[in-house]
């Protein structure tokens, strides 16, 4: 293979960098003795809302409900090199339970909330994990009805225990039972826990991280203290952190990302980490708090930038004309930005009152009145995304890493690219091999559980195969393209990435989310559109347009208009060959439930090309439009059927 780009090599080492910590906080628990010791109950470390009312854990609080529950988890048999599976939504107990897995010796497994109860089967055979740890009866029961089927597990915990008391199956515990048996245990054995500690090393694995599977079964990802603690701190080399900054946390410590933000920074900082009520109160959580950081996955910022637009939509003329002006006055700041140009002074006193009289509100709104620091990852943002956020004063960052080799570039304001995903980090390496980026550094991850084999196929000789391509530019920012695999030839023999248009047309408050479609053998790129319900059906209602479920809006003439127009609004930024030419408006959301994206809500394009097979040849041929049968997951896990016909779409250029 030719080397593309010369492989890069870092300035000074990690551990010049202070990347590397010293022996004395080489790992997470010893991370919590120390912020223990430095702040006992002077700090707050934790909130959790509850009932409208923020509960708040010092960092002495913090401490010793981790400890008790690792002393009783050893009460119940958790040696070291154990594993400990857990699932629910972030709480306080969550983030316990994993420290006190570590502390023990053992290695943590977490779940994503949403996952089935077939998806969990596969973690918990694959893991042989001997403790489930969940968070509620919804939990609880998905585990039950398939703990034939998990021999290793020992005992079931819970947190929340409503609707349980009636529960009497003996593999069951409470969260608070396991605590007084730590107490107990501590009485007999009372240097047990600060000596498990002290015995902890950085080479420990932390936690499994297990991948999103998109092209097969996951891997579990195993992840050190000093891959997680690198990772974190490389963070920090691009986006400033301090302590006492307010940190939401809502993403799942099963994607490594909140391994590395409020697991691992909020202890290596130490950040305030607030949780919020319920998965469904996140937006009016942040607002309440007010966050100095915010990470949001780019879909979810997507969603954030459909609300604004939609939200004023529906407000007076005078604050719609207001907010316009506002925000022209702020996309020419970000102009000046992207030249790398001072701001005139004219300009800057124009954009200081835009923000007291509009910008500032509107971002209050949406809880980033105090935001120093914006940011995302998982995968690539549309650059008009980025541009809105700056243009509306917050200052989105996106960064580029993977589960298995850490944090590999970030943008930093003084040399800013709305296109690219910034410059490499210290203490790093990375080459472009044949247009597929490859990565050395510390955060390389210690290998896959149980599969040595996809190990040594993705790493050698350091470099890890990120299976991502991409290119550096001539100023040394990393351009992200797309996954490799994901790469669709075109009619021309030229190969294009399909998130180019994706994320583009995810930039609608009308799209929710998109799938471009060619390939060898295709004449043309094609694509299935899967609107935004919400603010189609306000648009709809506002325009008198009568409508009954989704599908049936899907279908409207005046939908179909609507949704044409944003695909034309992309095609004018692609070059002939790759401009969609066909579009179906699906019947129907894409739905991680079905297998048709990941937990973090990545496409799974094989998936999605299986399962709509019947769509997509009707696009590829005379069809005008296509019957389709279509399964549907409910929430309480039974399935339904959806039958209908939806229309093919010709755009007027083709």
């Amino acid at each position: 293979m030719a080397v593309k780009t010369k492989p890069t090599k870092p300035k000074e080492s990690a551990s010049a960098l202070g990347l590397v910590p010293g022996p004395e906080e080489d790992t997470l628990p010893k991370m919590l003795r120390r912020n223990f010791l430095r702040y006992g109950d002077k700090r707050v470390a934790e909130r959790k809302k509850n009932f409208g009312i923020w509960e708040e854990y010092s960092w002495k609080d913090v401490y010793e409900r981790s400890k008790c529950f690792s002393l009783g988890l050893v009460s119940m048999g958790l040696v070291r090199g154990d594993r400990v599976a857990m699932i629910g939504n972030n709480d306080p107990q969550l983030f316990w339970a994993e420290w006190a897995t570590q502390a023990a010796g053992g290695t943590s497994i977490s779940i994503y909330p949403d996952c089935l109860p077939p998806e969990i089967k596969y973690y918990m055979q694959h893991s042989e994990a001997k403790f489930f740890i969940a968070e509620d009866q919804e939990q609880v029961d998905k585990i039950l009805s398939i703990l034939p089927e998990c021999p290793s597990v020992t005992k079931v915990i819970y947190w929340d225990s409503k609707g349980l008391s009636f529960y009497d199956e003996p593999v069951l515990t409470s969260f608070e039972q396991v605590e007084n048996m730590g107490r107990e245990y501590e009485r007999e054995h009372p240097t047990l826990f600060e000596d498990s500690i002290t015995q902890g090393k950085g080479g420990d694995v932390a936690c499994f991280s297990y991948t999103s599977g998109t092209t097969g079964l996951p891997k579990a990802a195993m992840l050190t203290h000093s891959n997680i603690i690198f990772f974190s701190r490389c963070v920090r080399t691009a986006i400033p952190m301090y302590e006492k900054d307010q940190y939401v946390s809502y993403i799942s410590p099963a994607w490594a990302t909140e391994q590395f933000l409020g697991i691992t920074s909020g202890l290596d900082v130490p950040l305030v980490v607030n949780f919020p009520e319920e998965s469904e109160t996140v937006m009016d959580d942040v607002r309440d708090i007010g966050p100095d950081l915010l990470f949001y996955v780019p879909r979810l910022w997507e969603d954030l930038a459909s609300l604004v637009r939609m939200k004023i939509d529906d407000t007076s003329w005078l604050k719609r004309k207001l907010y316009s002006l506002g925000l022209s006055v702020g996309f020419k700041a970000v102009h000046f930005v992207e030249q790398r140009k001072p701001i005139p002074w004219y300009w800057r006193a124009l954009h200081k009152l835009a923000d007291i009289v509009v910008l500032r509100a509107a971002r209050d709104q949406i809880g980033l009145a105090r935001a120093r620091s914006c940011f995302t990852a998982a995968m690539a943002a549309s650059p008009d995304l980025v541009q809105f956020f700056w243009a509306l004063g917050a200052k989105m960052k996106n960064i580029y890493g993977s589960t298995e080799c850490g944090l590999v570039s970030a943008p930093i304001e003084a040399d800013f690219k709305f296109e690219s995903v910034g410059k490499l980090l210290p203490a790093q390496e990375m080459k472009v091999v044949d247009g597929e980026i490859f990565v050395k550094g510390p955060g390389v991850f210690a290998g896959y559980w149980k599969n040595e084999e996809a190990y040594n196929n993705k790493v050698k000789d350091g470099w890890y195969q990120t299976g991502d391509s991409g290119w550096v530019d001539d100023d040394g920012h990393l351009i992200y393209w797309d996954r490799v695999e994901e790469l669709i030839p075109l009619a021309d023999g030229t190969k294009f990435a399909p998130q180019f248009a994706e994320v583009r047309l995810r930039f609608s408050p009308f799209l929710k989310d998109a799938m471009v479609i060619g390939g060898e053998g295709r004449g043309y790129v094609t694509a299935i559109i899967d609107m935004d319900f919400r603010n189609v059906g306000k648009w709809a209602e506002s325009h008198r347009i009568p409508y009954t479920t989704f599908t049936d809006l899907s279908q409207k003439p005046e939908v179909l208009e609507l949704v044409m127009k944003d695909v034309e609004r992309v095609n004018r930024l692609l070059p002939e060959v790759a401009r969609v030419k066909r579009f179906v408006n699906l019947h129907k959301e894409f739905d991680a439930d079905e297998a048709e994206l990941t937990r973090t809500r990545k496409l799974k394009r094989a998936v999605m090309e299986k399962t709509y097979s019947d769509i997509i040849n009707g696009m590829y041929g005379d069809q005008e439009s296509v019957k389709v049968e279509s399964s549907i997951t409910y929430q309480d896990g039974k399935k339904g059927v959806v039958r209908t016909e939806i229309q093919v779409i010709r755009m007027q250029e083709e």
